[in-house]
């Protein structure tokens, strides 16, 4: 055995006794307090009343075994778990398994331990209790002689005394009454003082007098003499002589009660289930036989399913009346038919209280039988429940393991009486009866051993707040269900608004920008926003100010709980204070990294790997408020602003409706954004997008280059300008004519070299622009005043590309500046 089994086990089995000791201790307590009054008073000795206990404490084993297993398993993880052995050992590479394992062994031992004492002890010692009881019933209480009153305790006799001397035992004023003739009171005698001495055996009472008299007469009356003779002796010293019957306590043949169940060993148990089987099989049969003799059936074949069903015709009912000849004979028939009718009945009653007896008695046959294993199997899923229960908690002693052991315990006793009592009335099986506190016990010991042996709590204190949280929230939104204003603008918040709205709030409301005359026509143009409220006919407000009093007055009308805010405006003071509950905007980007108006588009600019969805509450600045909840994103290495616009809207819809059920629960905490910032790291802006941006750098590495495409792609898109070489050659001043081109996608190529700005091509498979350590091939393109296409339909239309230079100059002096000369 190793040193590590000898301390776990050194650990277990001390406690393990002392437990069971405390336990029995307590139980027998109960259990002398149950039958108190059956040994008060009767002057026992006290090896009889040990041995009364003794049986009582065998009695209560089968509940002191497993309550001991569960505490002392619990107690000695415990106590590795706070005096941080056990995570010394887990710190050496031994799992928890490893160290449960010679527990398990000795749980398994005394489980085997705990059947034999169910199968052998426990019932010898139920027939001695029952033996005791007996004797005990029968022997006499003490003969203590009250003062002042008249005492008929012992038979034949009643005595009085007036007082008497507690130290001596001498008492005063003595009478006597002698009624073993069965003649009334005619014999007497009265004592100044006297003092009474029972035998060692208790089988005669010996009373001395002193100076006294003894009064006797005659009461036979004869026919022709009716006189009554009276005798008078006076006496100093008189002894008595009492004799007694039961007074002292015998043991009695305790055989008598072997024939219980709760006496019986499985063995006998066995053997009496098949005699009583065997038994409740032939007086079925004895029944049915005498049932058919008396009732004596005439057509009872048709009772028989096997005959019926070979298909012979049935007696027919008025073939069987055609034999009454007139009105008496078949009055008398139907007398016959109503005695036969009661007679039936009665014999069907007496073998169904039979039948009652026989089964209830085989009922409690099999409740003792499945007790024994049911018992022993009690001791090893304690011991699943107890082992985990301490290394989760860990804390020793009596404590807190005694507290949740005496939980546990509890819901295993009140589970088993109650399935016993079920099984003993017969409305359930005895093996379920009796078993259904292992079905119980046995997930949670499953529950508590995986989460010990996977070292994670059983139950998480915030789970718990937060599905009250969530429940109280739908019973008060059941009563009046809270008011939401939605404020945004572009196609990314109609996501969000329309979660919302299919999750079931109540949007009471939406904001977004007024209608504005935009491209060539001065075509007005309805916002995205706009265009889901009114076709699901919300109320809608589009205010020029957000500090129009008008507006103010018809946004606090709505009376909202909360404003929620996507892609809109910076809010003034006066309206995102107005809620009670605040106002939450939701920023596609990971703050406090990002913070402005193109989030998406330059944190792939910059070459980010990774960005997210943030929402947070507002406040004075921009995109400073508190942060709620963060959830982040990968940007794939071809991604453009507009796949990450895309993944992000669906991300950032689900999470603005998180964000709402956490604040109507006021489950949820602010954290500043400080918190997030790892480090040296630095804070990156997300201004607005200039068309200074737009236009590409080809001296700029193609790394760069390519960021800033995908960025920009597909809005508001980068270009740059194509200028035929000829021109730059000529030397013209001023504005040159050139060629503005949209890049929406293009593939780095760091095969290919040029000075920066050189367009390179083969005339119809592709086309690459040099930039400052390699090239840029274009893919999808969009020539002004042109369609948007691909790389082969474009050059199908440019001829010559090698013979123009992307710049991003648009003087002559710039072009210059941008389009370095080749060497």
């Amino acid at each position: 055995m190793k040193r590590l089994d000898r301390f776990i086990l050194k650990s277990f089995i001390g406690p393990f006794f002392a437990i069971l000791a405390i336990v029995i201790f307590i139980l027998v307590m109960q259990f002398l307090w149950l039958y108190i009054d059956e040994l008060v008073g009767k002057g026992l000795e006290f090896k009889v009343i040990l041995e009364f206990l003794m049986w009582g404490s065998c009695q209560v084993l089968p509940l002191s075994i497993p309550l001991a297993t569960l505490l002392a398993s619990m107690m000695t993880l415990g106590q590795m778990g706070e005096h941080f052995e056990l995570t010394a050992i887990k710190a050496s590479g031994i799992s928890l398994t490893r160290v449960l394992f010679p527990l398990m062994i000795v749980s398994v031992f005394i489980s085997i331990g705990a059947f034999f004492i169910g199968d052998r002890l426990v019932p010898y010692s139920i027939n001695q209790i029952y033996t005791m009881r007996s004797d005990l019933s029968r022997t006499k209480s003490e003969i203590k002689i009250p003062i002042g009153s008249f005492y008929d305790g012992i038979d034949g006799y009643i005595l009085r005394i007036e007082d008497r001397d507690d130290s001596s035992g001498m008492m005063y004023d003595v009478m006597v009454y002698d009624h073993t003739g069965n003649k009334g009171n005619t014999s007497l005698t009265v004592a100044d003082s006297g003092m009474m001495k029972l035998s060692k055996a208790k089988d005669y009472l010996t009373f001395t007098l002193y100076d006294g008299i003894s009064y006797q007469e005659t009461n036979t009356k004869k026919y022709r003499d009716t006189t009554l003779a009276l005798r008078r002796v006076g006496f100093n010293r008189e002894e008595m002589i009492i004799p007694l019957e039961n007074y002292a306590f015998q043991h009695s043949d305790s055989a008598r009660y072997g024939d219980q169940v709760r006496s019986m060993s499985l063995k006998q148990l066995t053997v009496g289930h098949d005699s009583l089987s065997r038994m409740s099989d032939e007086g079925l049969a004895e029944h049915l036989a005498d049932f058919d003799r008396t009732i004596n059936f005439k057509y009872r074949s048709q009772l028989d399913t096997s005959w019926r069903e070979k298909g012979t015709q049935l007696v027919k009912v008025e073939d069987y009346f055609e034999g009454w000849k007139d009105l008496e004979a078949e009055r008398q028939a139907y007398d016959n038919g109503l005695n036969l009718a009661t007679s039936a009945e009665s014999a069907l009653q007496s073998q169904g209280y039979e039948a009652f007896e026989y089964t209830k008695i085989l009922r409690l046959t099999d409740v003792e039988i499945w007790r024994k294993y049911a018992q022993a199997l009690a001791c090893l899923l304690l011991f699943f429940i107890g082992a985990p229960l301490g290394a989760l908690i860990r804390k020793g002693g009596l404590g807190t393991p005694a507290i949740i052991s005496v939980l546990f315990f509890v819901l295993y006793w009140v589970v088993d009486i109650s399935g016993e009592k079920l099984a003993k009335d017969g409305a359930t099986s005895a093996f379920v009866g009796k078993f259904i506190s292992a079905f119980v016990l046995a997930p949670i010991g499953a529950f508590l051993t995986t989460k010990a042996i996977q070292d994670s709590s059983i139950f998480n204190a915030d789970l718990i707040k937060s599905a009250w949280r969530k429940l109280w929230s739908r019973i008060v939104a059941f009563f009046r269900k809270p008011r939401l204003v939605f404020m945004g603008t572009p196609e990314f918040a109609v996501a969000s608004l329309d979660a919302l709205v299919k999750a079931g709030y109540k949007v009471v409301g939406v904001v977004t920008v007024e209608d504005k005359p935009s491209g060539r026509g001065l075509k007005v143009n309805e916002s995205a926003v706009k265009k889901y409220a009114v076709e699901h006919s919300l109320p809608l407000l589009q205010p020029a100010k957000l500090k129009d009093p008008s507006f103010l007055e018809a946004l606090a009308g709505w009376k909202a709980d909360l404003f929620v805010v996507v892609g809109f405006r910076m809010l003034p003071e006066q309206v995102w204070t107005m809620p009670k509950l605040g106002t939450f905007n939701l920023h596609a980007a990971l703050l406090p990294q990002y913070r402005g108006a193109a989030p998406i588009n330059w944190a792939v600019i910059n070459g980010e790997l990774r960005t997210g969805v943030t929402t947070f509450m507002i406040d004075k600045k921009i995109d400073t408020g508190g942060i709620l909840f963060r959830e982040s994103c990968l940007i794939g290495p071809s991604d453009t602003a507009g796949d990450v616009h895309d993944r992000l809207m669906e991300m950032g819809a689900t999470l603005v409706v998180d964000t709402v059920e956490a604040i109507l629960q006021h489950n949820v905490e602010t954290r500043v954004q400080r918190s997030f910032i790892q480090g040296s790291e630095v804070l990156r802006p997300a201004p607005k997008l200039t068309r200074e941006l737009q236009h590409i750098d080809w001296n700029a590495p193609t790394r760069e280059v390519y960021n800033l495409i995908r960025g920009l792609s597909p809005f508001p898109c980068a270009f740059t300008e194509l200028v035929r070489k000829s021109v730059i050659s000529s030397g013209a001043e001023g504005e040159v004519e050139k060629s503005q081109l949209k890049i929406f996608f293009g593939e780095q190529r760091m095969d290919l070299h040029a000075a920066p700005g050189t367009v390179l091509s083969d005339g119809s498979s592709y086309i690459a622009i040099a930039t400052a350590d390699g090239a840029i091939e274009l893919r999808d393109v969009q020539l002004a005043g042109k369609k948007r296409m691909d790389a082969s339909a474009f050059l199908k239309g440019f001829r010559e590309p090698e013979s123009y230079v992307a710049t991003k100059g648009t003087s002559h002096e710039e072009i210059l500046k941008y389009t370095p000369v080749e060497e």
